[in-house]
């Protein structure tokens, strides 16, 4: 199935549209192509290519909703779908936080996140990349698995209040992880990843690289005790902590003292420094290495805007029942996320430092207290201990008991930004941007036999 234009997309809709006898209805489409290919212990495993189109339908009545889906777009299939949300929504309890669909919006056009070569690219290209990780693992007596995969879809809503919006986008990401197979067992293992909306863009030769070098130099590790050290965290690393704790940058949960967001005896900590001087975050759709979408979940344009500007909190996320109750203007929700860098190079820091860790990144990330977003997990895949300026031998993983909010306030030095792929994110999210930071006083807490 090739993807839908917005012409053909806004047909398709306004037929939907037509057969509503709801207060009001709202209808999106989406659809496009997924591929990929995985291997393991030094071959390909599987490789799959689909595609798919889904219609939703949302109807209204008064404060009912109802919603129905479909993959068949017939006028009769069409119709029978609108009638099906109609009926759940009727016997549906009324919602009192329910809003009204948005009138008519300005979306800004969005062309740069779709790329035709990342849409087209075929099992060839997959296997070209596949191989930069096979065969020189083999050569070295590694084992080499990981998973390549590229995306392209399209999104569009509108509704019987006049709104139409429409996007497309493509994605492609390359991991892998290597592991040693040496007398002693599988103890050296390295990850490396690389993730665009341009496949030409992934350099998997580089990721193959990376890998297979720290599965290397992480063989035998030796014990550390755990304890607070000064830590170089790559970008995956910091960008998996950060993300975690923008989750609570809801002002809802602030004001109803359920995130460490909430101020004591009420409100929240809308315009307090909590963050060291260099600590800026913000979100901006039109940034080209990782273009977010023209609109958000409820409909909204999307557009810049900070979280956190020189430490200070600058904006929450309003949602519109919340906005309205408390008196504000709701926000449109985050296309991306761009955590601001530096210019220190991860060489430069590994060079300044006397003692301390360098973590390639973090693995099972839970949450321990959603008050102070102490958040634990796992080092995985590379974790090195550092002396006066250069990496001495890997040691064996930590747990971390740790909050990204004293993080960020221990900050001594960043790398420019890049765009991350992140330990447990998986194909075409809202794109992530992170440096790697340089952290005094990191908490360890204990060992992890885990490789």
């Amino acid at each position: 199935m090739a993807i839908l234009s917005s012409s053909e997309a806004e047909a398709i809709l306004k037929k939907v549209l037509s057969f509503s006898k709801a207060d009001e209805l709202e209808a999106s489409l989406q659809g496009g192509r997924t591929a990929y290919t995985r291997f393991g212990v030094n071959t390909v495993s599987t490789s799959g290519d689909t595609d798919n189109l889904s219609l939703v339908v949302n109807a209204h009545f008064g404060q009912k909703s109802g919603i129905a889906t479909t993959n068949t777009l017939d006028d009769q299939s069409l119709e029978r779908v609108v009638r099906s949300a109609e009926e759940i929504a009727r016997l549906r309890p009324d919602d009192p936080e329910q809003q009204p669909f948005l009138a008519k919006q300005e979306y800004a056009p969005f062309d740069s996140g779709f790329d035709e070569a990342t849409y087209n690219a075929d099992a060839q290209t997959r296997a070209r990349a596949v191989a930069t990780s096979i065969d020189p693992a083999k050569a070295k007596n590694l084992v080499a698995a990981g998973i390549i995969d590229h995306t392209g879809n399209f999104s569009a809503r509108a509704n019987t209040k006049g709104n139409f919006g429409y996007f497309k986008r493509t994605n492609a990401s390359y991991t892998t992880t290597v592991r040693s197979l040496d007398e002693l067992g599988k103890t050296g293992s390295g990850w490396a990843t690389a993730i665009s909306h341009r496949i030409g863009d992934i350099n998997a030769k580089a990721v193959s690289n990376r890998a297979i070098e720290k599965a290397e130099l992480s063989r035998n590790p030796v014990l550390l005790e755990p304890g607070n050290y000064t830590v170089i965290l790559e970008p995956n690393a910091v960008g998996d902590l950060v993300t975690f704790m923008l989750n609570f940058f809801g002002a809802r949960q602030a004001d109803e003292g359920r995130s460490f967001l909430s101020k004591k005896g009420g409100g929240n900590r809308l315009g307090e420094k909590l963050y060291g001087e260099g600590v800026n975050i913000y979100t901006d759709p039109t940034l080209n290495i990782g273009p977010g979408a023209p609109f958000d979940g409820q409909g909204f344009p999307t557009r810049r805007m900070d979280y956190v500007r020189a430490g200070v909190v600058s904006n929450l996320n309003y949602g519109r029942y919340w906005a309205k109750k408390m008196n504000k203007e709701p926000t449109p929700g985050a296309s991306n996320i761009i955590i601001e860098g530096g210019k220190t190079s991860i060489e430069e820091m590994i060079k300044s430092t006397e003692r301390g860790i360098l973590v390639t990144r973090f693995w099972y990330i839970r949450l321990v207290d959603p008050q102070s977003v102490l958040l634990t997990g796992l080092t995985r895949d590379g974790t090195f201990l550092i002396e006066q300026g250069r990496l001495k031998y890997a040691i064996k993983n930590f747990r971390f008991n740790e909050t990204p909010v004293k993080m960020l306030n221990n900050i001594e030095a960043m790398s420019p930004s890049e765009r991350i792929t992140g330990s447990e994110r998986f194909g075409a999210g809202s794109p992530v941007l992170a440096p790697a930071l340089k952290v005094r006083d990191f908490s360890f807490t204990s060992l992890s036999d885990a490789v």
